[in-house]
């Protein structure tokens, strides 16, 4: 098989945003490559380790590459890619007069390339994503999930997915119910479960997500406290409680990590299936957006409690007044 390979030429400051464009144009999957300096200053609160190769990028660019499926409409993808890039600078993200292209590239060139890159990562103090075709041995008290997310999904070390773990970590309690809005491979689903939480229902639109999400519950040994569905949160809400959701409805804990944009449109939902006192976690709001979020919170009767950042996205934590 056949694919397009779209290149863009930018900032590492615009790479979080323009990877996020990339998937919801329908790329089947995403590379970055940064510029290889060791100067930069990283990340080290958990240990983490940096070899960069050494490359010609030069200091503060990033290249990312995203691939369509062969038959995929191209002018327009690149017409709305640049567009949407054009308009971060309204957002004071500086995109470093970026440049676009597109060729066609076999699928064995990249499909399973980037899984070199993809190794056993500690996320939070308790929980570290392990690739399934790596070994690795876990620490005293270290819960690892088991991830293999395909193609078309991430291996949650972005910002956001990153963000969601570690503010689970902080609220999900033994026993708890949950509910997981906009799964994807379930990386979120199996860190609840394996932090304590009781059963979580994992939903989502895409049948492929669907079918990842429960691929990796399975690899995880999950099936029995994860229900993955084909459903938004309404249709759950509508479900209600039983052997079909695994949860009682309201639950205790919603998180949900989506765009801002999709966060905005379900918030009365999540306040209905939500406990009073129950506890929200909205993730994958740019910086940009982030008073809107936190309007629309207050407008549907949360509280918000707590924000937490990591490069220019936030994840906020919001209770239902009791």
């Amino acid at each position: 098989m056949r694919w397009h390979e779209v290149t863009v030429h930018t900032t590492e400051e615009a790479v979080e945003m323009i990877s996020n464009f990339l998937h919801e144009l329908g790329a089947g999957g995403v590379s970055i490559e940064e510029s290889g300096t060791l100067n930069k200053p990283r990340d080290t609160s958990l240990g983490q380790w940096y070899e960069l190769p050494l490359n010609d990028i030069p200091e503060g660019r990033a290249v990312i590459k995203g691939y369509f499926a062969e038959g995929t409409a191209m002018e327009g993808v690149m017409s709305e890619l640049e567009r949407r890039t054009a308009e971060l600078a309204d957002y004071d993200i500086d995109t470093g007069d970026p440049t676009f292209s597109v060729c066609d590239v076999d699928d064995e060139d990249w499909a399973d390339s980037w899984k070199q890159y993809f190794k056993p990562l500690r996320i939070s103090d308790r929980l570290t994503i392990k690739p399934t075709w790596e070994n690795y041995e876990a620490g005293q008290d270290e819960l690892i999930i088991e991830l293999d997310p395909g193609m078309a999904f991430g291996t949650g070390t972005h910002a956001t997915t990153a963000l969601c773990l570690r503010t689970l970590e902080k609220v999900i309690q033994p026993g708890d119910d949950v509910i997981d809005v906009g799964t994807g491979s379930g990386v979120l689903a199996i860190a609840a479960a394996k932090l304590g939480a009781k059963h979580v229902l994992a939903l989502d639109l895409d049948p492929v997500a669907v079918s990842s999400a429960q691929e990796n519950t399975r690899l995880n040994g999950l099936e029995r406290h994860i229900t993955v569905r084909l459903s938004d949160l309404l249709q759950a809400i509508r479900t209600g409680t039983g052997a079909d959701t695994g949860v009682t409805i309201p639950v205790q804990v919603v998180v949900a990590n989506i765009l801002a944009e999709i966060l905005l449109l379900f918030m009365d939902d999540v306040y209905e299936a939500l406990q009073p006192g129950g506890t929200y976690i909205a993730s994958g709001i740019i910086h940009a957006k982030q008073q809107d979020v936190e309007q629309g919170l207050v407008a549907a009767g949360f509280i918000i409690e707590e924000r937490y950042t990591e490069t220019d996205w936030v994840a906020i934590v919001a209770r239902k007044r009791k």
